[in-house]
């Protein structure tokens, strides 16, 4: 395989197939070749032969062909990079030090200087819309067309084979599709006849589609458990291989049946419907169900239809009469021709199974039978002759109701015949509303008081009185029609409704005052209206689904019912306009399906309206409302509010106590979104409070140990498998002043200098050198002398930013001997600043001649009178200026008050000011405020070893 970085999306094959012949007319690369001096001395030869030859021989080698396969998937955009002929025929220019390995290969490359390449089709074709090559750098990319794999082979079978420059085939093995192309390459010197072939590999871009909506499978009721019945209108894909139709199953198996899946030699596959149980179809004649198809690809797509599962009859009933006898009155005066009664047997089977043929039993006597014919088909028995004196008054006429392959049914019919000797009354029907064949058909919406029919009641004889009524029930009634005698309406009481009962029978009977009755049925068959909108089974309908559903998952099957008959009963299902649109409802089925995969932290629930709609007219219709939850799924991390955290703490911060909150979200719910928090590292150090999210240290922090502290915090949630997320906190710890300075020099009260006398004034004698583990503020240190006992110590001062001792006056004779200076050390810490002492002993001499005696004088206990001053570092004493400012108002007052005394007064006032600038002048030298120490200070103490100090 060849391919070119991210941009070549398709695998290039390496069939770049070596061309069927070579002659040196397309290899020109040789005659350039270094040879010997001899080679060339014959090179002018060797051009002339070639002008000779070989014209003719190249027209020879025009019929050698070269292949390339490239492949690549259906649906790309335009611009993706196919394959590059030139290198795939390798005509690049090559490195001068592969020439010598020309001659082993007869493809002509292109070299430096050679005349540039030129890649054409070989004429136009179907290949331009979808493929172009660009003629410089023989590149082939998509076009704007996209390619259809299913659009270009439709027939899934063929081979391969070029016509002309360009067409289409399929393999042979019928999963692939090739587009091919014929290919120039040129000039003629590097001429090439490229047979090009794309292989359009499939995506999984269809779905698979039932070529029925509805299938219908017939299973005779007997048929024994795991009976196979192949459906004969499986699924069809244009996809192929794993991404056609891999499985079927069925939505609802009722229990009595199961799908299988047999695939045949070619790779098609044929669902089966397996009987499970036993089928009866007078029990249930019907089942429906829905049959989903699934391909293999990523996400699967689905095809459904209807399955309709009939169950044909077998001969399994035979016929049954409801009675065992029946009682028939028959007048002498009856006319032939006239039925006197009618049998009915049932047979619960369909068709030629239940037909049933009716015969006289062999034991009726012949007598009877030729007066009373029984109709075969419909069991109808009518008077066939006239009933004379002579006729018997009693006959039992044995009926057999015969089934295909049955024992004949049984019932015995009672003739009595009664004879007269008068007519008995007539009933004329005449009807108001459609009647055929004896049934008077009305609309089931009809109102109250609808006219059936006039009823004239006559008697033949003229002499007796008649009377009327209505027998049977319903919503009719009978009554007079006045002012005419003998006249009666027969019309309705309430309006009907065909679902509650679709027909009646009645009949209108009139007797005389002899007791004879004379009967009329009527039968009266409604008419459905569509006045019965669709049902749905609850108004709300429920529905959950898991989040990040496959695309095109199954929600539920609406039902809905219409008691109406016909095409009025049938219902189809459309979705409400506040239906988003990736909610899909198929209006046959009542398949509710959702196209999209949703996300409960987006959304959680959804609710909208479905409309049930029958096909009457006008359509009525019913609406329900979905109510879909989606149900939580734990796809989401902990997230914490802030990408780190930092937090700011005073050091000697006490055990246990609240640093910070640490806040986390989870957009999960229930479980999925409980978070429980952890540290990583230092968890010896801090703990975390779960419930809260408060972080808290274990010991008390202090600075000078360890200023910051870098935590890792974990966050887990509670889901299935646990998902998880980390912060990093950065703790700072505040300084606070808790450490007083420490002097690193002198390192003992017992310690000394030697000065000598002929020091000179503001030199530098010794230093006092101390550090502060705190940092700012609390770090500045200051130095100052608290106390002093010698000779002259005043002599003495001392820098109070570093320290620095120097000689202030010159010594003299009786400054010799030895000076203590009380330092006192400290800082500008906040609320309280500390300090430390430490005694400075200098031993103003020539020379140390006796240390003993120093040593003995260091060990008494100094008599120091400690007046501290508060060291000033960068406040200098201003009070001099200020003084001298507040003369002048005193010297404008007098001069106005005494214009005569000017020259007094001034030099009294000068005189004063003087005297007060001095004052001020000893006031402000004294200004450090002294404050003494508590208790007496033990020199013994203060005697501290150098120690190391870190974070200064």
């Amino acid at each position: 395989m060849r391919g070119r970085g991210n941009a070549r999306s398709s695998l290039v094959q390496a069939v770049s197939l070596r061309p069927a012949t070579w002659h040196p007319c397309l290899d020109m690369g040789h005659l350039h070749r270094p040879r010997s001096s001899t080679s060339h001395r014959n090179l002018p030869h060797v051009f002339l032969l070639f002008l000779f030859v070989g014209p003719f021989n190249c027209l020879a080698s025009y019929s050698r062909a070269t292949e390339l396969l490239y492949s690549l998937n259906e649906g790309l955009p335009a611009g993706v990079l196919i394959g590059s002929l030139a290198e795939d025929l390798r005509l690049l220019p090559r490195a001068s030090g592969r020439q010598n390995q020309q001659s082993l290969h007869p493809e002509r490359t292109a070299t430096e200087g050679s005349p540039p390449l030129s890649f054409s089709l070989a004429s136009g074709g179907l290949s331009g819309q979808y493929v172009t090559l660009d003629n410089r750098s023989g590149e082939l990319h998509t076009s704007a067309q996209e390619i259809d794999r299913e659009a270009l082979c439709l027939d899934g079978g063929g081979g391969a084979a070029w016509s002309g420059s360009t067409s289409i085939a399929s393999s042979p093995s019928s999963d692939s599709c090739l587009l091919l192309l014929d290919v120039l390459v040129l000039p003629q010197e590097y001429f090439r006849f490229v047979k090009v072939k794309i292989a359009i590999r499939d995506i999984n871009d269809n779905a698979p589609q039932f070529p029925l909506s509805e299938i219908s499978v017939w299973v005779p009721e007997n048929s024994p458990v795991n009976t196979r019945l192949a459906i004969e209108h499986p699924a069809v894909d244009p996809d192929v291989g794993i991404n056609g139709v891999q499985t079927y199953r069925l939505l609802d198996y009722h229990g009595m049946f199961t799908l299988d899946v047999e695939e045949n030699e070619n790779g098609e596959r044929t669902p089966y419907l397996i009987v499970m149980g036993a089928l009866d179809r007078e029990t249930q004649d019907q089942y429906v169900s829905i049959i989903i198809a699934e391909d293999g690809g990523s996400p699967p797509l689905l095809g459904s239809a209807t399955l309709t599962i009939g169950i044909s009859d077998i001969n399994d009933n035979c016929p049954l009469f409801i009675d065992s006898q029946l009682n028939v009155t028959v007048y002498g005066n009856a006319t032939v021709g006239t039925p006197i009664a009618a049998v009915q047997a049932v047979d619960r089977d369909l068709g030629t199974n239940a037909q049933i043929t009716y015969s006289y039993s062999q034991k009726v006597p012949q007598e009877s039978k030729d007066l009373f014919h029984l109709d075969e088909t419909t069991g109808v028995i009518k008077l066939f002759n006239k009933i004379d004196g002579s006729v018997l008054q009693t006959h039992k006429l044995t009926i057999l109701a015969n089934g295909p392959g049955c024992i004949p049914a049984v019932i015995t019919a009672l003739v009595s015949i009664i004879k007269v000797f008068f007519r008995p009354p007539e009933i004329v029907p005449r009807y108001i509303a459609n009647e055929a064949d004896g049934v008077v058909y009305l609309k089931e919406l009809e109102p109250v008081n609808t006219p059936i029919a006039f009823f004239t009641i006559r008697d033949p004889e003229g002499k007796y009185k008649i009377n009327c009524y209505l027998d049977g029930d319903g919503p009719f009634r009978l009554v007079p029609y006045k002012p005419y005698n003998n006249e009666y309406l027969l019309e309705t009481t309430k309006p009907m409704d065909y679902e509650l009962q679709p027909f009646y029978e009645i009949a209108v009977v009139a007797w005389n005052s002899e007791g004879f009755h004379v009967k009329r049925v009527i039968k009266v068959q409604l008419l459905d209206d569509n006045d019965n909108a669709p049902v749905f089974p609850q108004p709300l309908i429920e529905l959950t689904i898991e989040e990040n559903n496959a695309p095109n998952a199954f929600l539920t099957k609406l039902y809905a019912t219409d008691a109406d008959s016909g095409e009025r009963g049938q219902v189809s299902y459309f979705l409400g306009p506040d239906a988003p649109s990736y909610f899909s409802l198929d209006s046959v089925t009542g398949i509710l399906t959702v196209s999209t995969q949703l996300d409960r932290e987006e959304k959680e629930k959804y609710r909208y309206t479905v409309r049930a709609v029958d096909r009457g007219n006008p359509p009525r219709e019913s609406v329900a409302t979905v109510a879909l939850t989606v149900l939580d799924k734990n796809d989401n991390s902990p997230r914490f509010i802030n990408k780190d955290f930092s937090f700011f703490v005073p050091e000697n911060f006490p055990g246990y106590g609240e640093i910070g909150v640490i806040s986390v979200t989870d957009a999960d719910a229930g479980r999925n979104g409980w978070v429980a928090l952890s540290v990583v590292n230092q968890s010896d150090i801090f703990v975390i409070d779960t419930g809260k999210g408060m972080l808290r240290a274990k010991v008390s922090l202090d600075r000078e140990q360890q200023s910051s502290y870098t935590l890792w915090v974990e966050a887990v949630d509670g889901g299935e498998p646990a998902l998880s997320s980390t912060t990093k906190i950065t703790i700072l710890l505040l300084d606070i002043n808790d450490n007083p300075p420490l002097v690193l020099f002198p390192q003992s009260n017992m310690s000394y200098l030697l000065v000598l006398p002929s020091t000179l004034p503001g030199s530098p004698v010794t230093e006092v050198y101390a550090v502060d583990k705190d940092t700012g503020m609390n770090a500045v240190i200051a130095y100052s002398i608290i106390g002093r006992r010698g000779p002259r110590p005043e002599s003495f001062r001392i820098d109070p930013k570093t320290g620095n001792i120097t000689l202030e006056e010159a010594l003299l004779q009786t400054d010799y001997g030895l000076h203590r200076l009380l330092v006192k050390v400290s800082d500008h810490g906040y609320p309280e600043p500390l300090h430390s002492t430490v005694m400075v002993n200098l031993f103003v001499n020539d020379t140390v001649s006796n240390e003993s005696y120093i040593e003995s004088l260091l060990r008494k206990e100094p008599e120091i009178n400690i007046e501290e001053k508060e060291p000033q570092i960068s406040i200098e004493p201003t009070h001099r200026k200020v003084e001298s400012a507040s003369c002048m108002p005193t010297l404008v007052a007098l001069s106005v008050i005494s214009l005569g005394s000017i020259t007094l007064v001034t030099g009294m006032g000068i005189y004063i000011c003087l005297r007060k600038g001095k004052k001020h002048h000893r006031e402000a030298e004294n200004l450090e405020v002294q404050i003494p120490l508590k208790g007496k200070i033990d020199l013994c103490m203060r005697e501290r070893k150098p120690m190391d100090i870190s974070n200064i």
